[in-house]
Parts: structure tokens; C-alpha cells; sequence
């Protein structure tokens, strides 16, 4: 056996960490993510080795009490922790439930009997382009559900649109202003609609570039069986990869950022009944809606703002947590980064809002901790995270002693605390977070995303309502380096306060004594982190990100000669085509499976084939796009492989700025 484990207390702390990890690895064994008595149990475990992590920072790693500098950065930075471990903690119990409606959905399917109820499916659109409306467009009539109207709420008034819904056979609607923004946007097209003889039953929201799958509103609609029951939410899929997974090469190995909340936390606010609306992907009631006047306008997130306003009348919100639309992730970091900005300034107004957890109203104690949960993450999560990167250049630019604790204490109760998390998280979400990456993720949007926080919670009126851009030329890289500089610098500083302690004398402080190695390990995981959130900011060429790779056959016919041939990858305007190499400029068709034979001209030579041009007409376009966006399972990958990740981390880290 080695050495490490006779050498008194390191070696016990190393056993107490061996052991928590080798019962972490039983768990998938044994629990069941979906029992909550299992999540309960595991969870509780949790939130007490939190409990005792931060009682042991507090009364035995923070420096004594007098007018120092180490009392300032020491004690801010506990404060600080304090704060990020009570959202967390609030976060453990929100999870240690979970309430999956599938089987509900299955059992309650067409409960209205032989008169479908009426949906008006309603697209807010303000300045997407006709390629990005046209899937939504083509989507929604495609819908499985009969007694439905699409409605294209056209906030720029642009007659190019109106003239193509006319074509569609889709109604199109625009208002004369632009107040509220896009809920003003669908109050406006909900008094239209109440005008007329027949309103809907159900009103459904899709955001310009969300396209349903067929069987949205048959499934949606079973949950409306329960009168109790105002509005229904599903998740938000996205069929290209996010900035960040686009960027660090991983979009095909490493879940994008929102599965957490859509696949793990909204599942679990519903086993506590206080789920949220999200906007798009959701379908309500429309006499709720008339009750309630319409969607709330005092936030830019009016989803939220809307869920509480039905709560308070007595109204839930369901989630079916099934893939039944999918949608455009931002492709740009500076979007990704402002829409994330934009949730968290919503966020804090409605914290201050009626509607908050302090107001005077009706709302349930559970619902007012919702609302405070949210608040909490978005006010500490991204400050604690920002505060971890910079303390430690204190130490070794200052001698200012942050933490002051063994590396053993560290081990037995930082260490035990994050080894069970990770394996717990393991256990009832498997391949869902990895830790750098979160960090990543946290640390990009940090510096704005705080900024926004403090500046809705102290002055939340007058914040003009954001668009998040969507599509656009992505085709050059593109160094953000207004993102990138603050961690460049910060990278720099880390690297640099490192190098001086190791190398010169004068800078080698022992004041932390046992503790510096804690500090030196903190500072080589900061500069992990820094490094790969400064590749994150390095924009890479996007080709067209709306395409099928998975691997099918089709027949390419030229002059009378059918070839079968692999077709490794299709997209709307092409397909690769593996087998009988013909010549460039070639004429034919490709005969697909539930499209027919498409034209194609042969515009490519490849090694083992050919690239052709896709050349539809209306109906076979039409056919393409349900084909890649209204069928199927959820796109992208539900889970991280670890493996897969760190070969794209380092061919990205290989490539540098290039593609």
C-alpha cells in the first residue's frame, strides 16, 4: 500500500475522499433518478456536507477580526460563498423532487372527444429573415392537429412577409406600434382575436425561429384535461450548437447550457407545482389569458411574470418534459451573452414587481421561493464565480492570506463536498455537467450578466426590451475581443502571479503556510478555466448548421442510370453523396425518402463521390424542412462523453484562431 495512507492526516483525508468516491460510483447502480425518495435521500446528504463545508470556512479558515486587508478579502470572499451556497442549497431542495407527465399525456390523449378544441398558434416575428420564418411557418401548418389557425404577428411591418403567409394560406396580422415589445406584440393579435365570433380554446406562443414538431399540440393539449391546469410548457431543443459548444469544438460530445434547467430543473419545479413559462414552446388557456387581460408587460421576461400571475389566480403550469419543438440557439457570443443578460434583468424585475417574493399578493409561500431561487442564482452564481478567479491574485501579488487552512481540512471537507455532488449529479442526471465547462459556461456571460442583476434589482424600470439576433453571416472567425479581454487579462495575471511565486524568492510568501498548496492547485484550476473561456471567445466559421448527418441511402438517377448511394450528410440547398463519382456539372435526381426526386446538379468532386445542389420546388422544399425540423427525436446530444470532449478541447487548443 502506498506511503501516503501511514503519513497521519494527509493520508486519512485521502482515505475519507476514496470513500465517498467509491460509494459515488454504486450509485448509478442503485438509484432510480426518477423516485424521489432516492433524490431526496441523496440530496439531504448534500445540502449536510454543504452545511458542514461552510460552518468549517467560517469558523476556521478566515482571517481575525481587525482593520486588515486579509480580513477584507477574506471575510467579502466568505460572504460572498455564503450567498452562492444558499442558492445552492435552495437548488438541492428543488430537485429532490420530479414529476415526469408522459405517462399523464399517453392517458389523457384527446379527452375532448370527437370536437378538437380550437388553437390559435401564434409567431411573434420582428426581424428574422424569410429562410428563419419559413421553417416555423411550414412547421406549425404541419402540425398533426386539425382545428388550428397560424397567425404571424409581424411587429416590423414588413409587406414582403405579408405577401408570403399569403401564400402559405396562414393569416398575418401587424400592429401600429411597437409598446411591450413582443408581449405587446401578442396582446395585441389576443384582442384581435377576442373580437371575433369564435375565439380559440388555446392560444400557442412560438418565437420566430422555433418550429413544432407534428405532435406539439396533441400531446400539449392531453395535460388540459386538469381545468386546474392554465398553461402547459415544453423544452426548448435547438437544432445547431450554441457559441460556446461551437466554438471549443464540442457541440457533438457536450450538451448545450440549457439542458439543465430545461431537462433537470423545470421537471423538478413541477414536482413542487411551480414550473415556469418560457415563451415559446408553450400553450395556454385563452379564458386564463382574458382573465389575466393578457401577458404581464412590467418585465422583459413576461414568461415568468405570466406563470405567477396564473398562480396567484389559482392557475398551474404544467411541463412536459418530451422534445416537441426545436429552435435556433444564438450563434454569436455577444447575443448568447446579451439574451442571458436580458433573462437575468427580467428576472430581478419581477423581484421587484407585485408579483415578487416580498410583494403583497396571493401567491403561495412555494411560489415566492421560486421567484427567490432564480433571484438568488442569478445574483451570486456568476459574482462568486468572478470572485474565484480574481482572489487568489491577492495572494500572490499581495501576500494577502484569503483562505487560511490546511490542504488536509480542504481535502476532508471542500473535498468531500464536491466529490459527492459531482457523483450525485452523476447518479440523477447522468452526462449533464461537467465542472470546468460549467465554469466556462458561468465565467463567459459573468461580468454582464452581474452587472444586469444589480442594475434590475436597484433601478428595474426603463431597460428597453433586446432582441436576440439570430442567423447573419458566420462565415470568418471572429475574435470578440471586448468577451475576451477582461479574461485575457486576468489569464495573464494568474499565469504571471504563479510563475513569481514559483520562481522568485521575494514572492514565494509561506504566511498561508500549509494552505499555499491549496492556493497553487486554485490557481492551476483558474488557469484551466481562463484558457479555455479565451478559446471560447474566438468565433469560428459556422457552414450551414441546419443539416442531417446521420448516414442514409438514396438513389441519384442521370439519363435513364439509378445508382444507389450513401448520403452523408443533407441540407436544404445539398447533399454528399458516397459512391460513383460523376463529373461537375452533371444533371439529375435525387430520389429521397418521404420527399421524392428532387433535381440536383453536381457542383463538387469529393474523393469517394460527389457534392450536388439540391434544387426542390415548393412542395419537396416544404417536405425537406418537416423532414429536418417537425420529426424526430431531440437534436444535438443530451449527454457529455468525456473522452469525445477532450479530444475536441484539443484539437481546438492545437488549431488555435484557425478552422
Amino acid at each position: 500500500m502506498p506511503d501516503i495512507f501511514y503519513q497521519g492526516s494527509l493520508g486519512s483525508s485521502v482515505v475519507h475522499l476514496l470513500l465517498v468516491f467509491g460509494v459515488g460510483l454504486t450509485l448509478p447502480y442503485w438509484v432510480r433518478p426518477e423516485d424521489n425518495r432516492h433524490r431526496a435521500f441523496l440530496l439531504t446528504i448534500t445540502f449536510l456536507l454543504a452545511v458542514r463545508y461552510i460552518w468549517w470556512r467560517g469558523t476556521d479558515t478566515l482571517a481575525p477580526a481587525g482593520l486588515t486587508m486579509d480580513m477584507l478579502a477574506s471575510w467579502s470572499l466568505y460572504a460572498l460563498e455564503v450567498l452562492a451556497m444558499i442558492g445552492s442549497i435552495s437548488s438541492f431542495m428543488i430537485m429532490s423532487r420530479i414529476r415526469l407527465r408522459s405517462a399523464e399525456a399517453d392517458e389523457h390523449a384527446g379527452w375532448w372527444g370527437d370536437k378538437e378544441p380550437r388553437v390559435a398558434i401564434l409567431i411573434a416575428t420582428y426581424n428574422e429573415e424569410l429562410d428563419i420564418l419559413e421553417r416555423s411557418i411550414v412547421g406549425a401548418r404541419s402540425l398533426r392537429h386539425t382545428n388550428k389557425e397560424v397567425i404571424v404577428l409581424d411587429d416590423s411591418r414588413r409587406d414582403w412577409l405579408r405577401d408570403y403567409c399569403a401564400e402559405q394560406g396562414v393569416r398575418y396580422m401587424r400592429r401600429p406600434d411597437n409598446k411591450g415589445s413582443k408581449a405587446g406584440n401578442i396582446n395585441h393579435a389576443l384582442d384581435r382575436l377576442a373580437e371575433e365570433a369564435v375565439p380559440p380554446d388555446f392560444v400557442a406562443v412560438l418565437d420566430a425561429d422555433f418550429v413544432p414538431h407534428r405532435g406539439f399540440l396533441s400531446r400539449t393539449l392531453a395535460l388540459f384535461h386538469d381545468p386546474k391546469i392554465g398553461l402547459v410548457q415544453t423544452p426548448q431543443h435547438f437544432f445547431n450548437a450554441d457559441p460556446i459548444q461551437h466554438n471549443l469544438g464540442i457541440a457533438s460530445s457536450y450538451p448545450d447550457e440549457q439542458r439543465f434547467f430545461f431537462d433537470q430543473m423545470q421537471p423538478s419545479r413541477d414536482g413542487w407545482g411551480m414550473a415556469i413559462c418560457c415563451g415559446t414552446s408553450s400553450i395556454a388557456r385563452w379564458s386564463a389569458l382574458r382573465e389575466l387581460g393578457g401577458l404581464p408587460t412590467e418585465s422583459v421576461t413576461e414568461d415568468f411574470l405570466l406563470t405567477l400571475a396564473l398562480q396567484e389566480r389559482g392557475l398551474q403550469t404544467a411541463y412536459l418534459a418530451e422534445p416537441l419543438t426545436e429552435g435556433l440557439a444564438p450563434e454569436g457570443l455577444q447575443e448568447y451573452v446579451t439574451q442571458r443578460a436580458r433573462w437575468c434583468l427580467g428576472l430581478m424585475q419581477i423581484a421587484r414587481s407585485r408579483l415578487g417574493p416580498f410583494g403583497k399578493n396571493n401567491l403561495r409561500f412555494r411560489d415566492r421561493w421560486g421567484v427567490a431561487d432564480s433571484v438568488l442564482f442569478w445574483m451570486t452564481s456568476f459574482t462568486f464565480r468572478l470572485a474565484v478567479i480574481v482572489y487568489p491574485l491577492l495572494y500572490w501579488f499581495f501576500n494577502i492570506v484569503v483562505v487560511d487552512a490546511q490542504l488536509t481540512d480542504v481535502l476532508v471537507y471542500f473535498g468531500m463536498f464536491f466529490i459527492w455532488s459531482i457523483m450525485v449529479y452523476r447518479a440523477i442526471m447522468p452526462g449533464l455537467l461537467m465542472p470546468v465547462l460549467h465554469d466556462v459556461t458561468q465565467l463567459i456571460g459573468a461580468v454582464p450578466i452581474t452587472r444586469a442583476a444589480f442594475t434590475g434589482l436597484f433601478r428595474p424600470k426603463g431597460h428597453p426590451f433586446s432582441v436576440t439576433a439570430k442567423g447573419g453571416d458566420r462565415s470568418k472567425v471572429v475574435v470578440q475581443w471586448s468577451l475576451m479581454a477582461p479574461f485575457l487579462i486576468l489569464l495573464i495575471l494568474t499565469v504571471v502571479g504563479l510563475s513569481l511565486g514559483i520562481f522568485l524568492d521575494g514572492f514565494a510568501y509561506n504566511d498561508a503556510g500549509d494552505g499555499k498548496w491549496v492556493v497553487i492547485f486554485w490557481t492551476i484550476y483558474n488557469v484551466v478555466v481562463l484558457s479555455i473561456t479565451v478559446l471560447a471567445c474566438i468565433e469560428l466559421p459556422r457552414r450551414e448548421s441546419h443539416i442531417a448527418d446521420m448516414p442514409d441511402r438514396g438513389a441519384f438517377i442521370t439519363d435513364g442510370d439509378i445508382r444507389r448511394q450513401w448520403i452523408s450528410s443533407l441540407s436544404i440547398d445539398q447533399a454528399r453523396l458516397r459512391g460513383k463519382i460523376y463529373p461537375v456539372g452533371t444533371e439529375g435526381t435525387l430520389r429521397l425518402k418521404d420527399v421524392g426526386d428532387v433535381p440536383v446538379r453536381v457542383t463538387t468532386l469529393t474523393p469517394d463521390g460527389n457534392i450536388v445542389e439540391l434544387l426542390p420546388n415548393a412542395a419537396q422544399r416544404e417536405a425537406l424542412m418537416i423532414r429536418f425540423y417537425a420529426e424526430g427525436a431531440a437534436p444535438g446530444t443530451g449527454r457529455a462523453q468525456f473522452w469525445s470532449v477532450l479530444a475536441g478541447l484539443s484539437r481546438r487548443l492545437s488549431a488555435g484562431g484557425h478552422h
